[in-house]
């Protein structure tokens, strides 16, 4: 009988720089040529369809991971991206952020994860910066969970929409996930503008998770599109 994957984290003895040897399913980690996250410099300016976003109201429900703060939602949101439907099945939260702009950090990121009906993932990537206070997320940060493996429903919905923040362009390209398995093949949407969230809700998670980012990957030979 296969024994569980090795435990990976942050810390010195688990962190980013040995995923990749920690179990052989997290071996893409160390070995994959599109990795995320990068540095978002330049990009390519090209015409590119717009993303269609279709996120709803919804009730959630918040998990501690282990790893990182997540939200469940109910199914019906999602996007369509070249034509495909993709379901929001969960997101949540890094700090700092694991994208940077020019070589910058924002103070956390938020990754929404969709799935299409053939497995295929897509990730958008919102930046946050310090700002106003977050009131769609204000019901959910009053009850996040400060131990690993802990969930609390909350109470009422959560406009999902207002997770987006307003943007003209979006950077994109092709990477993967930003924790183990490290699968690739992962779709990635940037929007050019932060999310403002308050100083208290930045210290609310941090005091959670002070650092659960890894550290940006060489963009290769892969294109980094900005339209």
């Amino acid at each position: 009988m296969r024994t569980a994957p090795a435990s990976w984290g942050y810390e010195p003895h688990n962190g980013p720089a040995l995923w990749g040897t920690l179990d052989p399913t997290f071996g893409v980690c160390a070995l994959g040529t599109e990795q995320s996250p990068i540095d978002l410099t330049g990009g390519r300016r090209v015409e590119l369809a717009p993303v269609g976003f279709d996120y709803r109201r919804s009730r959630i429900e918040v998990e501690n991971t282990g790893h990182t703060i997540q939200m469940n939602p109910e199914p019906g949101s999602g996007i369509v991206l070249d034509g495909v439907r993709h379901e929001l099945s969960q997101f949540h939260f890094h700090r700092a952020s694991e994208h940077l702009v020019d070589g910058v950090p924002y103070p956390m990121e938020l990754h929404l994860v969709h799935r299409d009906g053939s497995g295929g993932l897509a990730v958008v990537g919102v930046l946050i910066c310090e700002g106003e206070e977050s009131a769609a997320l204000a019901p959910a940060w009053a009850r996040l969970p400060p131990d690993p493996g802990e969930s609390r429903a909350i109470p009422g919905e959560i406009d999902l929409a207002a997770l987006l923040p307003p943007f003209r362009t979006t950077w994109r390209y092709r990477g993967s996930l930003t924790t183990p398995p490290c699968t690739e093949g992962v779709a990635w949407i940037v929007p050019d503008r932060p999310l403002p969230m308050s100083p208290a809700q930045i210290a609310a998670f941090a005091a959670i998770y002070p650092n659960n980012r890894r550290p940006v990957q060489p963009l290769g030979d892969r294109d980094l599109l900005r339209g």
